[in-house]
């Protein structure tokens, strides 16, 4: 009995997804079809009867394309767990100039309506996505459209021959009902392959929109540089810098004082000697911002055990196994968890944080969870986005997860082998 429930669940299921995936498919040629009955409805000797028809069908494709393509690949990826990514291009951020225009990456607008309009409209049209997307709704009306169709004509066949007396009526009924019970799981399936086949973005695309995703990493990673070469500059005049001109000239002030004022140059001499102490401690904490010798010396594990000593919670640090990865990513991590816990201490108010490490086919994994109220968000310019542009640049990846409420979950993934 069972059995028989969850096989009629099934040809539910499959004949209402069979209607979807034909919906869908046919969808644009219904368009077509409406207009071709128009243009015969107004007769040839009607001079609309050609022109309105070929408007209806152009702005109807156009229009309904694109929508109609992210619900197949909705479908694929709600029904069969087949990702197709969607490849359309990605609008650039509008930047305000000096001069008050705003620059959208083509032209420069008086205000950002503008520029944001001119932006979408000039992707829209100039995207290669747009050939993918019209190829496949004219495939689909010859592939997967009329396989999906058969359950719901099988049922309208039902319906219209088990109705009338005669024989050959109710012959077709029942073939009728055989086709929509008997197809009802399956039909919908076809979708599947001939959306991988045709609604996956090409090579071309895959490596043209790879070139543009290198070209961003390459300009932030450019203005990181330079925003911390300036923040070295700044820390060094600012900090060592000034206290070794102050040790300068109280060594200069000691030196004319020790004939005449022997107590008062000894105690410049030991104030200097503390301005002395003070700049070699600010010196060693900025070649601590910039890479910790604990990192090198102890590695990456440890490192962030000894970074967990100075915080004002509760940390756990569990790796299954040694962690040794190249240099650059190990300070990419590193500094990661650093603002991570950071945070939770900060702005989340936490009492306990856990940071996990382990390496698997994918690479090098890092979550960190903790008890915290939640509700992070990644802001444009913030610590997040910026330590998300810092993997970007080893190909890695940053995953949040956090309820208002908490806990809040963050997971780091780099792709690289261990040492």
């Amino acid at each position: 009995m069972r059995q028989l429930g969850a096989w009629a669940a099934g040809v539910a299921v499959g004949f209402l997804r069979a209607c979807v995936v034909a919906a869908a498919a046919l969808l644009v040629p219904a368009v077509w079809a409406g207009a071709v009955a128009l243009g015969i409805h107004w007769g040839p000797t009607n001079p609309w009867s050609w022109l309105l028809p070929l408007v209806v069908v152009c702005a109807g494709t156009l229009a309904l394309c694109r929508p109609v393509c992210r619900a197949v690949r909705a479908l694929v990826a709600r029904w069969g767990g087949t990702v197709l990514d969607a490849g359309y291009r990605q609008a650039p951020p509008v930047i305000r100039m000096s001069t008050g225009f705003w620059w959208n990456g083509f032209t420069y607008e008086k205000t950002r309506r503008d520029a944001v309009m001119d932006q979408h409209w000039r992707i829209r049209w100039r995207d290669p996505a747009n050939l993918r997307d019209l190829r496949f709704v004219a495939i689909a009306p010859f592939t997967a459209g009329p396989v999906a169709a058969l359950p719901p004509a099988g049922v309208a066949a039902a319906v219209l021959g088990l109705g009338r007396p005669e024989t050959a009526a109710r012959l077709v009924g029942a073939l009728g009902v055989l086709l929509a019970v008997g197809g009802a799981p399956y039909a919908w399936r076809v979708v599947t392959p001939v959306a991988v086949r045709f609604l996956r973005p090409s090579s071309a695309m895959a490596l043209a929109e790879r070139v543009e995703e290198l070209t961003a990493q390459r300009a932030d990673a450019t203005v990181a540089q330079a925003a911390e070469i300036r923040r070295i500059e700044r820390d060094l005049h600012d900090g060592a810098q000034a206290r070794l001109v102050a040790l300068g000239l109280s060594l200069a002030t000691a030196q004319r004082l020790v004939e005449r004022d022997p107590e008062r140059a000894k105690a410049l001499m030991r104030d200097a000697q503390a301005g002395a102490k003070a700049s070699l401690a600010e010196l060693r904490e900025l070649i601590q911002g910039i890479s910790p010798p604990v990192l090198t010396e102890r590695g990456l594990v440890d490192a962030v055990r000894a970074l967990a000593l100075d915080l004002r919670l509760k940390v756990t640090v569990e790796a299954e196994a040694p962690v040794r990865v190249d240099a650059p990513i190990e300070s990419a991590v590193y500094f990661g968890v650093a603002e991570l816990l950071t945070n939770a201490v900060k702005h989340g108010r936490a009492t306990r944080a856990g940071v996990t490490f382990r390496q698997d086919e994918l690479g090098l994994v890092v979550e960190v969870e903790d008890d915290g109220s939640g509700g992070v968000r990644e802001r444009p310019g913030g610590g997040l986005a910026g330590l998300r542009r810092r993997l970007d640049a080893f190909d890695g990846s940053l995953e949040i997860t956090s309820p208002p409420g908490g806990p809040t979950h963050v997971r780091m993934t780099v792709p690289c082998e261990s040492l």
